[in-house]
């Protein structure tokens, strides 16, 4: 077993009550979270904490150091912080600290939630945003309150130019995956959908 997953094993011993730690490839090493939410990174066989305003004085007070990694040739320092030895035998420090970590980094999503604009959803460009603050969709619960159909629907009613890929785009960013990611099931239930939409259309036109 390579030194890194050693320490991964050994993190996941020693911060359990935290909560059932996951772990995937990250910068190189692997990121730890808990519930989807990121709070340390394991690299060269290290763990680093993510860094917060709560543990920000104690990473001054420790001399705690910074992982870098190279970007353009350049080291880079994130904002994770090394795990010495002396904190490791600081178990319930360790805890704590990882705890507030943990903390933060969820205060940190939540706050990115709220800010979050249309455009920073999969497929939506700030053409696609524009489009929809000028029918009245201008926030993503608004988006998914209405749903994909009906919001193509304004689209459509001011731009008939409009395709099935627009449909396909609001699906995809409200389910938060790029839209060729849909199951099949669902994107030949919107085709029929939005073609028996345009048949109706065009039958309202002849009468």
């Amino acid at each position: 077993m390579s030194q890194s997953k050693k320490q991964i094993e050994k993190a996941r011993r020693q911060l359990a009550e935290l909560g059932e730690i996951e772990c995937r490839s990250q910068f190189g090493g692997y990121s730890l979270s808990i519930e989807n939410v990121v709070f340390a990174l394991v690299a060269e066989g290290e763990l680093y904490l993510r860094a917060c305003e709560q543990v920000k004085p104690y990473i001054v007070e420790r001399k705690m150091q910074p992982l870098h990694f190279t970007k353009r040739g350049m080291p880079v320092a994130l904002d994770y912080y090394r795990v010495d030895d002396p904190l490791w035998q600081e178990h319930g420090q360790l805890v704590a600290l990882s705890r507030l970590c943990l903390q933060g980094a969820r205060q940190q999503r939540t706050q990115k939630q709220q800010n979050q604009r249309l455009k920073d959803l999969p497929n939506l460009t700030i053409r696609i945003e524009t489009l929809l603050r000028q029918v009245g969709i201008s926030t993503i619960a608004m988006l998914k309150e209405q749903g994909a159909r009906r919001c193509w629907l304004k689209l459509y009613a001011s731009n008939n130019n409009l395709g099935i890929n627009v449909l396909f785009a609001l699906e995809g960013a409200i389910a938060g995956r790029h839209y060729e990611a849909l199951p099949e099931s669902v994107k030949t239930e919107l085709r029929q959908w939005h073609k028996e939409t345009l048949r109706r259309r065009a039958r309202q036109q002849k009468s």
